[in-house]
């Protein structure tokens, strides 16, 4: 599909609809881009299967941090608040990233397992299906 007005190439060349078309084409400089963020980046991780968090998590990291930092001080304590959260272990979990399987170097840095500003994630823990089994 060609890019036009109405459409954004996504970093990894997937080409988005967007829902609002411009009545005329505009070019703008972007506010969210990483040079703003003052050597840290946007990651947005989304934890499937459990709708009491409605919406990916924007999470501010360094680039440089662990795969494993990122689980254990970031992410972990912010779907604390989940009853499964404490049953979840995301470590061996299933991964996305931007919409592609991922198997991360819990090691490694993001910036090294491929994540970079405004990446997504998508976790799946299986057996964990939300409270009461309702995706929740």
């Amino acid at each position: 599909m060609p890019e036009s007005t109405g459409s954004i190439t996504h970093k990894n060349n997937k080409v988005i609809i967007m829902s609002v078309n411009a009545l005329y084409d505009y070019k703008f400089e972007p506010r969210d881009k990483v040079e703003n963020f003052n050597g840290m980046q946007l990651v947005y991780v989304q934890w499937a299967g459990h709708l009491m968090f409605c919406a990916p998590f924007a999470l501010l990291v360094k680039p440089d941090m662990t795969f494993r930092a990122l689980i254990d001080e970031v992410l972990k304590p912010a779907v604390g608040s989940h009853p499964e959260s404490v049953k979840a272990d995301f470590l061996a979990a299933e991964w996305q990233l931007n919409g592609e399987p991922f198997a991360p170097d819990v090691d490694a840095s993001l910036v090294d397992n491929g994540i970079d500003h405004k990446s997504m994630l998508v976790v799946t823990t299986p057996g964990l299906d939300g409270m009461f089994n309702t995706g929740y």
